[in-house]
This record gives structure tokens, sequence and C-alpha cells, in this order.
């Protein structure tokens, strides 16, 4: 498994060069695909010569192009597959795989859904454009792979169980300054996760605090969320406790990546609000692990917690990965003009809770 989750990482790279890779599911025929962010026509034309590979996009992205799909329900990130037609060259592509350019690109028409010839290959491919930070679409049913993958490669490539403790060390931080940082990464994958743990354990379960990277609003100082302010507060009430985590994860976006995120706000400056911006886009409401989370407490010795969140969700994933929340403490923060429509979107239509 090793050597399949490095070719996990080679097509990675592939996909954000703009080079064709494969994915091959059990039972199925392997699924050569192209990726339509980064691609070009002269790539196009050597993938596909004959004009032929199908388009391959979200449900939710084909939900917004109002593409007629056989799925009457279905998860915003689920595969649907487009038969390509004699219009549909590379820039026409492109304005199907990208919604920032829905209000300068009138669209052409009719698109027809068509059955997957490979769909647990196309469900891979979504989730691995997620990993890649890129949008979710391709053409699909060319040749030329670079590399050939599996399902089940990806999968592993983001198992939180592969998670390990790589080093630490005493970091005093403004409001907390008996803390010491833990940095946790795996094998393969980009990025490392940290930890900060604030005091001493005191016999109690700490009070806890997941929070995931936010560099518009950690650093920059973004009043488009409540980021910036939710991390300083939580620092503060976690050294007031005495004894606690915050867990620093690199999930930008809920987990969608630093570019796709500007993307959404792009859209949330063309007046959708961000579960919207996220399904337009094609990818699921909140795409986070918080598996991850529950591993690193596991590997500082910690299954039960007080976890400081207004969302049920984080309580749900960290149960799930066998950690224990025995108390929720409301997390909360007063809204400016700028964010008053996103937190109002979290209380609404993700169900935060005080």
């Amino acid at each position: 498994m090793l050597s399949e989750t490095r070719d996990v990482a080679r097509a990675i790279d592939a996909l954000r060069r703009g080079w064709a890779i494969a994915i091959a599911a059990p039972g199925e025929t392997a699924l050569t695909l192209l990726p339509i962010e980064t691609a070009d026509a002269e790539r196009l034309a050597r993938f596909d010569p004959v004009g032929q590979a199908h388009i391959l996009l979200s449900f939710g992205r084909a939900e917004t192009l109002r593409i007629v799909n056989q799925r009457a329900a279905a998860e915003p990130d689920q595969p649907v597959s487009i038969r390509r037609e004699a219009w549909t060259d590379f820039a026409a592509a492109t304005a199907l795989a990208d919604p920032q350019l829905d209000l300068a690109t009138p669209m052409k028409g009719p698109f027809r859904g068509i059955d997957s010839p490979a769909p647990l290959a196309a469900a891979a491919a979504l989730r691995l454009a997620r990993v890649a930070g890129l949008l979710p679409a391709f053409f699909a049913g060319g040749t030329g792979a670079e590399v050939t993958i599996t399902p089940a490669a990806i999968d592993a490539h983001e198992d939180a169980n592969r998670l390990a403790i790589v080093a630490r060390a005493k970091l005093p931080v403004a409001g907390a300054e008996q803390s010491e940082i833990v940095a946790f990464r795996t094998p393969d994958a980009a990025g490392e996760h940290v930890a900060l743990v604030i005091g001493q354990p005191d016999g109690r379960p700490p009070l806890v605090r997941l929070h995931s990277e936010c560099l518009t609003g950690d650093v920059l100082g973004s009043l488009k969320c409540d980021c910036g302010p939710q991390l300083h507060a939580a620092i503060h009430a976690i050294s007031h406790a005495n004894w606690g985590i915050l867990l620093y994860l690199r999930q930008e976006g809920r987990g969608i990546g630093l570019v796709n995120k500007l993307r959404a706000y792009a859209l949330q400056d063309q007046g959708f609000d961000t579960v919207d911006a996220n399904t337009r886009l094609g990818f699921a409401i909140d795409a986070r692990d918080f598996g991850v989370a529950g591993r690193m407490l596991s590997l500082l010795g910690q299954r039960q917690i007080r976890l400081l969140t207004n969302n049920p969700a984080k309580v749900a994933g960290l149960e799930a990965t066998g950690i224990t929340v025995v108390e929720r403490v409301a997390h909360h923060l007063p809204p400016n003009p700028h964010n008053e429509r996103y937190l109002a979107t979290k209380r609404d239509r993700t169900g935060h809770q005080l």
C-alpha cells in the first residue's frame, strides 16, 4: 500500500500540472482523466483526438447547470457524466467547470447526462480533485495517463490512522504562556496538523477546540468570517480553564482548500451564501475529516474531552472516532457587519447552536 499512496502523491502532482491520470476501480475499466482546470486545448487534443471523451462534473455543479440526471437526490460531490457535444471545446468545458464564469459566459446546450462507464472511479476522481485543491471537473475517457491509481489508494492517502507525532516544543503564546506545540503528519500527505497544549493535565477532561486553518481570517484579519477572533478567544478560554488543547487542522475552507475557498468568496460576492457557493463549485457543504482530530487526541492520550464548539457535527465526528465528548461548551462571538450573513447561514443551514 505504501507504493500505492506514493502513486497518489504522483497523481496529485500530475493533476496540478494539467496531466492525465487514470483511476482503476475493481470490476471497472480504468478511467483516464484530464483535469479541466489545469489542462489546455492542446493537451485536450492529445488526450481525446476524436472528441469522444465525456465530461465529469459533480452533482452539485450539474444541478446548478440544470443538466438532467437520473438521481432525484444526491450528495453535491457525487459524479455526473455529460456527453461531449460538437460545440464542447476546451473553452466551453472550462465554463462548465468554473461557476465564477457563469455570469459572463452564456451556456450553449442542450447538455445530456449519460451513464458513467466507471462510476466508482468517477466518484474517486472527485475526491482526488478536492485533495489536490482543484475544481472537481474532468474530461474522462481519453488516453495518455501519467500514473494509474485505485480508489483504495486515495482513501489510504487520507487515512487519519497514518498520522504520527513528529516534533514538539514549548511555545509561549499571547494569552497562554505555558503552552507546548505538537506537530503531526502522515508519510505522504502534504501539510502538518498541529496541537497547542495549554497548561498541564489535572485529572479533568481537557477543554478542546478544533480550529480549521483559515489564512484569510487567522493571518490577514478577514472580517468575512469569525475564524481569527474564534482562534484567539479559544486560546484564552482554554488558558482560563487551566488545561486544554487547541487542534489546528490543515483543512482550509472546510476541507476544499485555499484557492477553492477564494472561489467561494467570489460566488458570495455574486449573492450566494457559503453553503450554495460550495455546492455550486461542486463540493460537499463540509468536506472536513474530523477523524484527523480524533487521531491527534488519541496520540496525545486524551479520550474524554470537553469540546468548545457550536457545531454538533464536530461532536458527532469526534465520537465516531471513539473520543467521548463529556460536555459541549458554547463558543460565541459577536458578529460584525461583514460576517452577519455568514454566521446566520451557519446557524440556519448547517445546524450551529449556542
